[in-house]
């Protein structure tokens, strides 16, 4: 199922894609200078495109993606009508694109056959709309009347906004296995941020070629350009404290209390069955980095606790060793909601949050495979989740875990 729906949209953008690069070898090109300005746009934002740390939904070239909008918008350049339609916006996206993946991919990025997929769909959907009316003389028309032109113009970047999440949002559902819902919301939560710096970006550049030439194009993209740079230091920043948080969540390891690996398979595990519950972007960054600290109150103890599992000890020895563990947690920088769901652990289920409830059944799972060997101890470990769900486990989150497992573990 998962592979016709990366096959639906695959499709379509391949077609579009041979037909505009057909017709405009067939026909020739309207305005070079302009095809070959924006072209070069195009490619240089595919050149410095991000490769996500994980799968995800973000624009990865945003500078690509505001000048093939641009140019789907754009109806004169310097004065002068541009008149390339519909085919030969989809001929320069895809040859730029093309062009522009070359050194990204020489550099190891990453997939690029979904983003440019999703660009030729959501920038030939833009020109659809836009090319023909430009060609007819009837945006021009609107421009004197009012608000109409811009009014039309802000209702087909958000149309074409949504067809991008969506898009987005069924294609990782497909390359991933997660749940549509919580995938469409992380789409459609990036969009008033890069989202909309990209579309005012296209509409600046198409309005500003269209007045002040093609001098305009590197102008008014230097803005979106610095944006980029700066999300990327964001990026950097944040991989720089998960590793930190890693780094200190290993100390329980190193002090044997914990067996090795066992906080890098917790935070794993529990991201994966959050992604399965439907918690979203910012909610599984928490529930992982509370996942990789749930066991550092245990540092507090003179002896370890044998394998480091806390179940067997007195719930007052558990509650304090959460209560350090959230200390701790506080004392790192760390969110407050990390914090809550490292000191939570001891509460019974139904009065802890969901993250925490994850937290507590991942944990669980892997004390009780620890030793085991093939199917067989994942499965009696399953069933004895199933069988303490009366105290211990939430129902829902015992589950979602058995169907991560099922799918092969794979965390989010």
């Amino acid at each position: 199922m998962r592979r016709h729906t990366a096959a639906w949209v695959h499709g379509p953008a391949v077609a579009l894609a041979c037909w505009g690069l057909g017709h405009t070898l067939w026909h020739g090109i309207a305005a070079p200078r302009t095809a070959l300005a924006f072209g070069a746009l195009i490619a240089a934002g595919e050149a410095v495109r991000r490769a996500p740390a994980r799968p995800g939904l973000r624009e990865g070239a945003p500078l690509g993606a505001a000048g093939a909008l641009g140019y789907a918008l754009l109806d004169d350049a310097d004065g002068r009508p541009a008149g390339h339609g519909v085919a030969q916006t989809l001929a320069v996206v895809v040859a730029a694109g093309l062009v522009g993946l070359v050194p990204y991919l020489a550099r190891g990025g990453g997939p690029v056959l979904d983003p440019l997929a999703r660009r030729v769909l959501s920038v030939g959907f833009a020109a659809t709309c836009c090319q023909p009316l430009h060609a007819a003389g009837t945006l021009p028309a609107w421009a004197a009347i009012g608000p109409v032109r811009p009014l039309f113009l802000a209702v087909l970047l958000a149309l074409t906004a949504l067809c991008d999440a969506v898009l987005a949002a069924a294609l990782a559902r497909a390359r991933t296995g997660w749940p549509y819902g919580p995938l469409l919301r992380d789409a459609l939560r990036a969009l008033p941020g890069i989202g909309t710096a990209i579309c005012a970006t296209g509409v600046v550049i198409a309005l500003a070629v269209a007045v002040a030439g093609l001098w305009a194009l590197p102008v008014f993209c230097l803005p979106l350009l610095l944006t980029q740079l700066a999300f990327r230091r964001y990026a950097a920043v944040r991989a720089t404290y998960r590793q930190t948080i890693a780094s200190l969540a290993r100390a329980t390891e190193i002090a044997g209390c914990t067996p090795p690996g066992h906080v890098r398979r917790v935070a794993g595990l529990s991201r994966a069955v959050g992604r399965e519950l439907g918690l979203g972007g910012p909610d599984l960054d928490v529930l992982e980095h509370a996942a990789l600290m749930h066991d550092i109150g245990q540092l507090s103890l003179v002896d370890p606790v044998p394998d480091g599992a806390t179940a067997p000890l007195p719930p007052a020895e558990q509650r304090r060793i959460a209560l350090l563990g959230g200390a701790v947690a506080r004392q790192t920088g760390a969110p407050p909601e990390v914090a809550v769901i490292v000191e939570r652990q001891a509460d019974p289920y139904r009065e802890q949050p969901v993250t925490a409830r994850i937290v507590r059944t991942v944990n669980a799972y892997d004390d009780l495979v620890a030793g085991t060997t093939g199917p067989a101890g994942r499965l009696r470990a399953l069933e004895r989740l199933r069988l303490a769900t009366a105290r211990d486990h939430e129902p829902g989150v015992v589950e979602a875990l058995a169907r991560v497992l099922a799918r092969g573990g794979r965390a989010g």
